[in-house]
């Protein structure tokens, strides 16, 4: 069993609001009375077929729930994915079609799994309830709610002012959502700051609809990416993905600024608060350097998603890399006709996007081959092997015959 306050405070760590926080207290109680579990629920539209850290900022949250006695209810919003969630848009989102959405929803599941105890997990989806609510039950659950409500909401309303389209569907969406807590009778539910909208919508339904609860609510901030600024987005490139390569994980880790690593520390490790606190005073007292603090989150990471042996062989990697200046083990490969030109050779490795980026690194000093700094933007490669790298961590091996 655990401590009451500690879980709580736990609970607590990281989150940007709490609604109903008394709500959760009593179901840790009833917990440690009597063993009856809770549900927590999350929903996930599928969207997209992989994840990344920033979404895994719920996720671990969940995880801590089942340690303190909750079932989790993972739902994947089959039927609403094929609306296309509004929240944050401003222009209506293309719906998704079902094999799509099928598709990416078993992805997901194989990838939260890492995190999360299967047994202690359902994954539901709401074209289960959704699909029987029928039309009589869509009307119904419309009469629930008025327009001028519905255009309180923020992106509503700068799209409304600004006279862009929204689709009747969209404004069914957030019942449908709320919805989702009526079927499910949850007693918490966890989302996004930019959900709130739609998490409040649970909390009113449960009560239109007269379930015997109202759920709590529970929202994780939005975390940053790698440059510290915008929100993790594969769409800005400053992501770290679940799936993606235990050396690529662990230098993008390393790649972070040392103020952004504490708040990696707080919302990605599995750290207690007071061990963090610790770690954070040796680093400012210099008993630990910064860099072995990043290290060891970058350990910490990598062994989430792949093991531990993988971590630590890409630290091994890491360090032959960037201490010892050597070369990767492993690189890609490509092998081209020449002469070819330097700046063509870098795209077509995928090591810039563009020739005209290239020519910028290459004039900035940041483009090397076989560990010497080119000068010349124009130079022609003949035939022969080289190493070809950009920056610190992106390297290929060109063929030219």
């Amino acid at each position: 069993m655990f401590e009451l306050d500690s879980a709580v405070k736990e609970i607590r760590r990281g989150c940007a609001e709490i609604i109903d926080e008394e709500r959760i207290i009593t179901v840790l109680k009833e917990y440690l009375k009597s063993g009856k579990n809770y549900y927590v629920k999350a929903g996930f539209d599928p969207t997209a077929p992989d994840l990344h850290l920033g979404h895994t900022v719920l996720i671990q949250k969940l995880a801590l729930f089942q340690k303190y006695g909750a079932i989790i209810q993972f739902l994947i919003g089959d039927f609403t994915g094929m609306i296309g969630d509004p929240t944050g848009k401003n222009i209506t989102r293309k719906p998704l079609d079902r094999p799509t959405v099928l598709e990416n929803a078993k992805s997901y599941k194989e990838q939260v799994f890492k995190i999360l105890d299967p047994d202690k997990t359902e994954v539901v989806f709401n074209a289960s309830w959704l699909d029987e609510l029928g039309a009589k039950g869509i009307v119904e659950l419309t009469t629930t709610f008025n327009v001028a409500r519905m255009l309180e909401r923020d992106d509503f309303e700068k799209r409304f002012k600004s006279e862009t389209p929204i689709s009747i569907s969209e404004f069914l969406y957030p019942l449908l959502q709320g919805y989702d807590s009526v079927a499910l009778k949850s007693d918490i539910e966890l989302g996004g700051t930019d959900q709130k909208f739609n998490l409040l919508m649970g909390r009113q339904l449960q009560r239109t609809y007269n379930i015997g609860k109202q759920q709590a609510v529970l929202m994780m901030p939005l975390l940053e990416g790698l440059d510290g600024v915008n929100k993790m987005s594969k769409s800005l490139g400053n992501y770290i993905g679940v799936t993606e390569d235990p050396n690529a994980m662990f230098g993008k880790v390393l790649s972070i600024s040392d103020d952004l690593m504490w708040r990696y520390y707080e919302l990605l490790s599995s750290k207690t608060l007071e061990e963090i606190k610790t770690l954070h005073e040796d680093v400012n007292s210099g008993k630990v350097h910064p860099k072995a603090a990043k290290e060891s989150l970058a350990m910490e990471i990598v062994a989430r998603y792949h093991d531990r042996d993988k971590a630590t062989m890409a630290k091994a990697e890491f360090d032959k890399v960037h201490k010892q200046k050597d070369i990767p083990t492993d690189m890609p490969e490509i092998s081209t006709q020449g002469p070819i030109w330097i700046a063509k050779i870098l795209t077509d490795a995928k090591l810039e996007p563009s020739t005209s980026q290239a020519r910028r690194d290459i004039k900035q000093g940041a483009v090397k081959i076989n560990q010497e700094k080119v000068q010349d933007e124009q130079l022609q490669l003949e035939n022969g092997e080289y190493i070809v790298q950009v920056g610190k961590r992106k390297f290929a091996r060109v063929k030219v015959i």
